[in-house]
């Protein structure tokens, strides 16, 4: 269910760890707390345990009664993006630019330089992540550098499509982050899409930001007697400190099952610490619930059923019409679905 290209990962870890200090602030301040998902250990059997509980119905974990879901705020306040507005959503649009423009745009190299690199993998155009590391190490343009090891995190962490490759659905996304568009709907998204798919198959290979998932529910069982002072300041990084906690990693599938089958509300820290939300995304227009667009399909979410992750309280809402926000861009129909999801949030 999850696979990982591991030696992409340490490359990029080890690029992070020789940069200097003001590169990693010039990357901080444009993409918020990424790099620290590369210091996330995988624990496989967790990640395993948990997915099992994924609820297609209401596109939530429901563990023993207990039902949670990460949520657009609480993915927010782990990555920190600065440079965001949380109602200025991805949208996928018809007169997108190409692969290469897209590509020539962020790496700032030539039309030749990058068709030469791009290839075809199953459906989808990609560029190796070998073509990329070459860049970010020998770009004579700071600026370049940062924003192709950006493009990189989002191609092989967080939408991890083809191993080893970055996504072209991936650039389309991050062509816009300049435009303070918010990554988190799209990045919950395909979470969710395809916990469902391999929930229908009972298995499948799991594309969303596992790193991301799990931090989420780490947060949600650490228990605190009381707030840190670090939370409130301005330097904290959540993402940071889950990383860096140690795990047992010595847990078994079937042990994490076992615990995850009697978990009771008060094993759960419903109102993590470190969220300090001003507002509560709980409806888009006339829904009950948020539409979420992906870079390859849409889904949405109920967050009336998890408001106990706030501190208020929590009922089921009317969700009969959440199934019909599940749909892929190659459906048909979808680009009508796409505007009506769109509208739904500008009345937000």
């Amino acid at each position: 269910m999850y696979q990982c290209d591991a030696n992409s990962l340490q490359e990029l870890k080890v690029i992070w760890d020789h940069w200097n200090e003001k590169t990693k602030q010039l990357f901080n301040s444009s993409y918020g707390d990424l790099p620290h998902l590369l210091d996330i250990e995988v624990d496989v059997h967790l990640f395993r345990a948990i997915a099992q509980f994924w609820n297609p119905a209401y596109d939530c974990f429901t563990f023993c009664g207990v039902d949670l879901v990460p949520t657009i705020e609480e993915y927010i306040a782990l990555l920190r993006c600065p440079k965001i507005q949380v109602d200025k959503i991805y949208s996928r649009v018809v007169n997108v630019p190409t692969f290469i423009k897209k590509l020539m745009n962020i790496t700032g190299m030539s039309e030749q330089w990058v068709t030469a690199r791009i290839k075809q993998k199953g459906e989808s155009k990609c560029i190796p992540w070998k073509s990329l590391q070459e860049l970010i190490l020998g770009h004579p343009d700071t600026r370049k550098r940062v924003d192709t090891f950006a493009l990189s995190i989002y191609g092989l962490v967080i939408f991890p499509k083809a191993l080893g490759h970055v996504d072209e659905a991936t650039s389309d996304l991050f062509d816009r982050l300049d435009k303070r568009v918010t990554p988190v709907p799209a990045i919950l998204a395909e979470t969710f899409r395809s916990l469902n798919a391999c929930r229908r198959a009972g298995e499948g290979r799991f594309i969303g930001c596992v790193q991301l998932l799990l931090a989420w529910f780490y947060s949600h069982f650490w228990k605190v007697d009381k707030v840190s002072y670090r939370v409130f300041s301005e330097n904290y990084s959540l993402l940071k400190e889950i990383a860096a906690t140690p795990r047992r990693n010595d847990i078994s599938e079937e042990k994490w099952l076992l615990i995850l089958q009697n978990l009771r509300e008060e094993d759960v820290e419903w109102r993590a610490p470190w969220l300090l939300p001003d507002e509560i995304l709980y409806r888009c227009g006339n829904f009950d619930w948020v539409p979420l667009l992906g870079i390859w399909g849409a889904i949405g979410y109920a967050p009336l059923l998890v408001l106990r992750q706030y501190r208020s309280r929590q009922f089921i809402p009317a969700t009969q019409g959440l199934a019909e926000f599940k749909f892929s861009y190659r459906d048909n129909g979808y680009k009508n679905k796409i505007r009506e999801i769109t509208n739904a949030w500008d009345q937000t």
